[in-house]
Parts: C-alpha cells; sequence; structure tokens
C-alpha cells in the first residue's frame, strides 16, 4: 500500500525560502516517479516539479513559474524526497501534495508534461503560506 506524507509546510515572508519533505513507505520508492503538486484555493492543481526514477536517471522538471526558485531532489536510501523552494512568493501560496507513479506512460504523463492521472498515488498535502 503506497503510503506519502508531506512535511514542512508552515508560514514564510516572501522572499523566504521552505523546504517541503515527503516521505513514502509501502512500495519500492526508487522505482516511482516522485512529482509535487499544489493546488491554492479556487484554482485547479498543477504541477510543480517532477523528479524521475532510476530508470529515468532522475531527470527533473520544473513548472516554469517556479524555474530557478525551487529545486527537487531525491534520496533513495531514505525514501524521501525534498522540494527546495526558495524567494518565495505569494502566489506560491497553495496546499503541496506530493505524488508517485511507477508504470512508464504515468511517468511521462506527470513528469514531462505534470498530467494528473488515475494512477497516481498522493500525500494528504502540507499548507504553504507566503504573507507578510
Amino acid at each position: 500500500q503506497v503510503q506519502l506524507v508531506e512535511f514542512g509546510g508552515g508560514l514564510v515572508q516572501p522572499g523566504g525560502s521552505l523546504r517541503l519533505s515527503c516521505v513514502g513507505s509501502g512500495f519500492g520508492w526508487e522505482h516511482h516517479a516522485i512529482a509535487w503538486f499544489r493546488q491554492a484555493p479556487g484554482k485547479e492543481r498543477e504541477g510543480v516539479s517532477c523528479i524521475n526514477n532510476n530508470d529515468g536517471a532522475g531527470k527533473t522538471n520544473y513548472a516554469d513559474s517556479v524555474k530557478g526558485r525551487f529545486t527537487i531532489s531525491r534520496d533513495n536510501a531514505k525514501n524521501t524526497a525534498y522540494l527546495q523552494m526558495n524567494h518565495l512568493k505569494p502566489d506560491d501560496q497553495a496546499v503541496y501534495y506530493c505524488a508517485a507513479v511507477h508504470d512508464a506512460l504515468s511517468v511521462q504523463a506527470m513528469c514531462e508534461m505534470f498530467r494528473i492521472v488515475d494512477t497516481i498515488s498522493w500525500g494528504k498535502g502540507t499548507l504553504v503560506t507566503v504573507s507578510s
């Protein structure tokens, strides 16, 4: 049973930084691509960043809105993925969700196009508030 738990959300001032963590259990972590999505009130869930599995050599992808500010990484020994968020803006305020997929088509959809497919396993999310 896939379980994903996010940590690290909170209140930060504009221009500040936060690091989110996603810890996985119950599945072959290293064989899954891991992504971060976010959802702001009244808006659709959108992809933020993705890191591929070992088969994909850990290739990363970022939404244009966060390129140069956010960095995704993973530590397979700890079954953990991270999202380092710098230079945060009020528009970054949202609930951030960790997502995992395994099969090749789903990995391509999620990591290359940030498509939300039925095979995605989700965490429950962590709230990031950007406000002065």
